[in-house]
């Protein structure tokens, strides 16, 4: 049995002015800011920045083309600092697909937000890191490879910083040799950026019941592949959206391919975790969709570089919970900012990031420290986040409720309506409904579905797929993917859902294999996560707690 906390030794203490959880897009922006204000101010606020990946970048995935308001607002001479992003969008395009053609929409049906002019194609984890330069430069102290594993509380119950995971904890539970306490970061203030289903954020919403006033979260899970392709069929700053093959009408999502670089695609799927069918796999869909005959000749002749998946939040306006409670905030993805129809979050992310440290800065400033920072709630649901989700709010319940082509057309016709009626629109504001852990229909009222064997050149296995996302885990460490009841996957979810799991995680971190008695058992491959969090969201009895593994372990993805 693993030794109590009584019997451990005490934990080493840092004090800050602020505690960052978590280097993406929001977190680094908020660091840059409080180190901007408070060099106009002329005051010394320390700022420190956790990162659970091995480097700053590292478990960043995203598509992605950027709309550069975030950055404008936060460094405006960010072009003339080297920022990593330099092919502008030219032409949009935006397909329906279906199993042998396609059908282009005219460029002119689209609602004005989803026109992408003046907006960037590049590596999100490139930008992130060049962020991590600039906050540096500033004096913002990171420490990659350091996973922020608990909250901590004062005597009242607020939030007064967090403590890192242990390092070098067996698979038993049990110290190693090179067993190392986890570190106190206190702060006066903490700000929470651990993106989509953060671990922590998940437990703070639960406790100060965050989500009271709002819908339930709702998630995609989006897989990702950077390919080389052959120079005669780069086409720099195309961006190509499709939906339609090869989910079905009841089953949201669709598609991206993005032209930037040295020849490079980025081609990705993103598909909506309310589906029902509990056969279905999200990853697999990815490879067919690879297939149709428009995307196949895209990569005929090239190859494949990197592979990475994880989830998005897509409750959007809806979903927004309560950001800020006693001590801290939720920034970034953590408090779902996406927009769905755009399908691009990092420009909310940083000004999310800008709005938690003014906030922050100015109370500090009065002198305040671990109390509600009631300014940055007030500033997202006044300002320009507000204003880019509350027009986009109806896309993804109208999809969901009406299916792609009467729910997407809806959802165009809304767009279109609240551009021209001033945010005004007869459709008022849908609600999402139920959980996506409670949309799956059971095995016996399901269709199984028969995937083609990839084919190692344009399809590829999981698994092969996974080890160009150099996902790296210590392996005599305790699994991170903690069941609540160790039964449940062979006694509930096997015969009821076909043991969804098998199927919903991109990674092949789960499988159901027979023992030596020929009984079916729930394995657990662990060193294989990516981190995509979609166990945590779909589990159909919400069996599965995803928690950090150690510092450092995960993707460690190079330019997704």
């Amino acid at each position: 049995m693993a030794r109590g906390e009584a019997d451990l030794p005490e934990r080493e203490a840092m004090e800050f002015d602020v505690v960052i959880v978590g280097a993406g897009p929001a977190g680094l922006a908020a660091a840059i800011r409080i180190k901007q204000l408070a060099a106009e101010k002329g005051e010394d606020i320390s700022v420190v920045v956790l990162e659970k990946g091995s480097e700053v970048g590292a478990h960043i995935l995203s598509g992605a083309v950027v709309d550069p308001k975030g950055l404008n607002k936060l460094i405006p001479d960010w072009k003339e600092r080297g920022a990593p992003l330099t092919t502008q969008v030219t032409e949009d395009q935006f397909l329906v697909l279906g199993p042998a053609g396609d059908i282009r929409l005219p460029n002119m049906l689209m609602p004005p937000l989803m026109n992408n002019h003046g907006n960037y194609i590049g590596s999100l984890g490139l930008v992130v890191r060049w962020l991590g330069e600039q906050a540096a430069e500033l004096g913002v102290e990171i420490y990659p490879g350091f996973a922020a594993a608990e909250v901590l509380y004062d005597e009242n119950g607020a939030v007064v910083g967090v403590a890192t995971g242990d390092m070098g904890v067996g698979r038993d539970g049990q110290p190693k040799d090179s067993y190392t306490r986890g570190m106190e970061l206190r702060g006066k203030y903490t700000l929470f950026a651990e993106g989509a289903r953060g671990s922590l954020t998940k437990t703070l919403i639960k406790r100060f019941d965050l989500a009271r006033n709002s819908e339930p979260q709702k998630y995609g899970i989006g897989l990702k592949e950077l390919w080389e392709i052959a120079p005669e069929k780069h086409r720099p700053g195309l961006v190509q959206h499709t939906f339609g093959w090869p989910l079905d009408g009841k089953t949201g999502g669709g598609s991206f391919l993005y032209h930037y670089g040295n020849n490079l695609v980025a081609v990705g799927f993103v598909l909506h975790l309310n589906y029902e069918n509990p056969y279905l796999s999200p990853y697999d869909e990815f490879q067919r969709f690879k297939t149709h005959p428009r995307i196949r000749s895209v990569f005929e002749g090239g190859r494949r570089i990197a592979y990475g998946a994880r989830a998005l939040t897509e409750g959007g306006w809806q979903s927004i919970p309560t950001l800020a409670f006693p001590g801290g905030v939720l920034i970034g993805c953590a408090a779902g900012f996406m927009n769905v129809p755009r399908i691009k979050g990092s420009h909310n992310a940083i000004l999310s990031g800008i709005d938690a440290a003014d906030a922050a800065v100015a109370a500090l400033g009065a002198g305040r420290s671990h109390d509600v920072l009631s300014a940055y709630e007030k500033a997202v649901r006044t300002g320009e986040i507000a204003r880019d989700l509350k027009r986009v709010r109806n896309v993804k319940p109208l999809w969901s409720r009406f299916g792609t082509i009467l729910g997407v057309g809806l959802g165009g016709l809304d767009m279109w309506l609240r551009t021209l009626l001033f945010g005004w629109s007869p459709l008022g504001t849908f609600r999402h409904g139920k959980p996506d852990s409670a949309t799956l229909t059971k095995a016996r009222n399901a269709k199984p579905i028969a995937y083609p064997k990839p084919d190692g050149v344009l399809t590829f296995d999981k698994l092969t797929n996974v080890s160009f996302s150099a996902t790296n885990h210590e392996e005599d460490q305790p699994i991170h993917l903690v069941l609540t009841d160790p039964s449940v996957p062979i006694d509930v979810n096997l015969p009821q859902y076909a043991e969804p799991a098998q199927r919903y995680c991109p990674a092949g971190v789960y499988e159901v294999v027979q023992n030596d008695a020929g009984q079916p058992i729930f394995q657990i491959n662990a060193q294989n996560c990516v981190h995509c969090k979609t166990c945590d969201i779909k589990d159909p009895s919400e069996n599965i707690t995803w928690v950090c593994p150690e510092g450092g372990g995960g993707p460690n993805y190079a330019e997704m």
